[in-house]
């Protein structure tokens, strides 16, 4: 049995219109010889009906401290509803279709509610129905517990209800169906000259997600690579091949040379971030106090990133948002933190940058030749970041682009 999973987002279910178009992505991979199982998220987006923010902002108004587990008894209710009426459209268009929630799929969480993690995938029932010649259909984004309680994935849930499918069915190929063409050397919105990357491997991907870029969730990869399942992050709207996610980079073959010759894939932004620089110099034990300082953000369920812990000051960045409660929480601890406040962080990614030398020293000259001043930069075996003030984000994303003439 040939698998093909199918992930749908939200805006692709959003109208009558829309969901003719996700049967015409069915019916293709169905006359192709594939047994399909499509993923499919809540219906729209923020504002709309069925959206999940919408029924979160439904119950907010009435009391917001309700309960995680009622909260994700309400979120679950989206993918319900956008399942059901794609069953309903692919059924009335001669396909014999069945609906599966995340539970009845066969997907058991941890009992995380409102970011529950998969433990393991049971995926009988899907195969019982696809051996019978059905389209099977599962709301993503979410899962049940070992007693019975729904729980769901966290943002990019369906992604990832997409992936555990997949590697669980031994599937050919995951597609992500989304509103894009692919995923982008930048984001289009800031480089008028952006292009779609042809293939990446799963750890660029896994870098440019995490640093900024949403086409899909980071946590969705690694479970794919685990099986080395191919990934195509597509259009519903078009015919464009899209974005490859392998194993192997585009650049290397039998027979190549070891160092790829795209040393830089893409640039990933973060915005909306803020700098805390905590001296230590004058600590009387600065090991444990580094401890304190990092036991207390999370006790506070404040994520950190960006992190350098030097003899003299420890430095890191939190979302604005969060800035203020950290800030509290330090003074309380006797600190007096350094503050830059509405700062970017801009990564170059490519599985090409190990061992390569040089790479730093251009980036550093086309910030500097741009005017873009750098806070702080750190690096890893395919990521390179640097954090800078909010209003040089744009000038050093579009610098970068142009530095390694990823246009082209």
């Amino acid at each position: 049995m040939r698998i093909l999973v199918q992930k749908f987002g939200g805006t692709s279910v959003a109208t009558a219109e829309r969901r003719e178009q996700v049967v015409s992505k069915v019916s293709e991979a169905v006359h192709g010889g594939y047994s399909t199982v499509i993923v499919v998220s809540a219906i729209g987006r923020s504002g709309d009906p069925y959206a999940t923010d919408t029924f979160l902002k439904m119950v907010q108004g009435i009391y917001p401290d309700l309960p995680k587990r009622e909260l994700d008894l309400l979120m679950s209710c989206g993918e319900v509803i956008s399942g059901t009426v794609l069953v309903s459209t692919l059924n009335s268009l001669g396909f014999e279709a069945v609906l599966f929630t995340g539970g009845q799929a066969g997907i058991i969480t941890n009992n995380d509610f409102g970011d529950a993690r998969i433990v393991r995938v049971e995926p009988g029932a899907i195969l019982e129905q696809l051996s019978e010649g059905k389209v099977v259909v599962v709301t993503g984004f979410q899962g049940i517990t070992e007693d019975g309680q729904i729980t769901t994935l966290g943002r990019g849930g369906s992604d990832t209800t997409a992936s555990a499918l997949g590697v669980a069915l031994d599937a050919e190929t995951i597609d992500i169906y989304t509103d894009v063409e692919g995923i982008m050397t930048a984001d289009p919105r800031i480089v008028e000259d952006a292009r779609i990357i042809d293939t990446v491997t799963y750890n660029e991907i896994c870098q440019l997600a995490y640093q900024g870029a949403k086409v899909i969730h980071p946590r969705a990869v690694e479970i794919a690579m685990q099986r080395n399942i191919p990934l195509r992050i597509k259009s519903t709207f078009s015919d464009a091949p899209g974005t490859l996610v392998t194993n192997m980079h585009p650049d290397q073959g039998a027979g190549t040379d070891i160092t790829a010759d795209r040393i830089i894939t893409g640039i990933a932004h973060t915005p909306n971030v803020t700098q805390l620089r905590i001296l230590t110099v004058d600590a009387p034990n600065i090991h444990l106090t580094d401890k304190r300082i990092f036991k207390a953000m999370a006790l506070a369920d404040i994520s950190v990133d960006f992190i350098s812990v030097q003899p003299e000051a420890v430095l890191y960045t939190v979302s604005d948002e969060v800035s203020s409660k950290a800030v509290n929480i330090l003074k309380n601890m006797g600190f007096e933190p350094e503050i830059v406040p509405s700062c970017a962080k801009v990564s170059i990614i490519g599985a090409g940058i190990a061992g390569v030398p040089g790479v730093m020293a251009d980036m550093v000259e086309a910030l500097s030749d741009a005017g873009v001043t750098i806070l702080q930069s750190a690096d890893s075996h395919t990521t390179i970041w640097v954090l800078v003030h909010k209003e040089d984000m744009v000038t050093a994303v579009q610098a970068l682009h142009k530095k390694f003439k990823l246009s082209v």
